[in-house]
């Protein structure tokens, strides 16, 4: 998720504490000296220490491969859209700007294969806890049909991506176009 106002950290954390459910949370810190700890409120680490953690940076790929996952709240920016259907992981999302609220409208309304947090989310307004916790519950219920249309869309891009696939070929077809004019 991009970086946060302190007002909207304090209300994401309460919600993550108030739903109960386990999570790991990367927390984009203004700077690389600064402690997570210092824009959670008092106390949160110790509170939610059993069942979930704070840190700044996160190897997302490798995140998003481990079976554990059970979901991902996502800004839905393309890459992090892709790994999250390429892995066959839930999403939650809540977009910032930009073609993020387009991803996640598709997600959720067309694909029917994401839940929201929030789509209409506006630079400068606060998303409740009561909303994070809301959207994090939804996430993480077991909804067949939807896991079933996710299934099938991670199988869908990793076939594209194999050699024959819509995209190798693609690929294959451009490069073949650079060369042949002189680009390459």
């Amino acid at each position: 998720m991009g970086a946060f106002r302190e007002e909207q950290v304090l209300e994401i954390a309460n919600g993550l504490e108030a739903s109960g459910l386990r999570f790991l949370w990367v927390l984009r810190r203004p700077g690389p000296e600064q402690d997570v700890r210092e824009v959670l409120p008092k106390g949160f680490v110790d509170r939610t220490a059993g069942v979930g953690r704070v840190m700044g940076w996160a190897p997302q790929t490798i995140i998003l491969a481990h079976k554990a996952v059970g979901g991902f709240v996502s800004h839905c920016g393309w890459n992090s859209t892709l790994e999250s259907l390429w892995f066959g992981v839930p999403m939650a999302t809540w977009p910032m700007y930009a073609e993020q609220k387009l991803n996640a409208f598709l997600l959720v309304h067309e694909l029917e294969i994401a839940t929201e947090i929030k789509i209409d989310y506006r630079n400068g307004e606060i998303v409740t806890a009561e909303e994070v916790e809301r959207g994090v519950r939804r996430l993480m219920e077991r909804d067949c049909s939807r896991e079933e249309r996710l299934k099938k869309f991670s199988d869908c891009i990793k076939k594209a991506l194999m050699d024959g696939g819509s995209s190798s070929a693609s690929i294959a077809e451009f490069i073949e176009g650079c060369k042949s004019s002189g680009g390459m």
